[in-house]
């Protein structure tokens, strides 16, 4: 399984990710709660795979993407994205993303969407 960080403003989803993840065998090794804190958290630790909200203060998902993809162009990062965010999901695409999925997401979602990454 993968060892995978994740970067989101909202404490639920973080808690609810956590959850699917741990409960599927996966490592969570970090939590961010900004684009800011991810992309220093992600230098650290490295992960497999990130997982990244789009929408955060002090940092977004797309910026903290590209810093990322810039870092490591082999980072693999799960982009989580609000209805009513095309624009950004797109931007997303174009800097890099692995795959995106929809809030709210379910269990079956995000495991496929990892098994794809990997």
């Amino acid at each position: 399984m993968a060892n995978i960080m994740i970067v989101d403003d909202s404490r639920t989803s973080r808690k609810v990710l956590r959850e699917i993840l741990v409960r599927n065998g996966h490592v969570v090794v970090g939590e961010a709660t900004n684009g800011e804190e991810g992309y220093l958290m992600y230098k650290e630790l490295r992960p497999q795979i990130v997982t990244m909200d789009i929408t955060m203060p002090v940092m977004d998902g797309v910026e903290c993407l590209s810093l990322i993809k810039k870092e490591n162009p082999d980072a693999k990062v799960l982009m989580l994205t609000a209805a009513g965010q095309k624009e950004k999901m797109l931007e997303s695409i174009k800097r890099g993303a692995s795959e995106f999925i929809m809030k709210p997401f379910n269990e079956a979602e995000i495991l496929d969407a990892l098994e794809r990454i990997v």
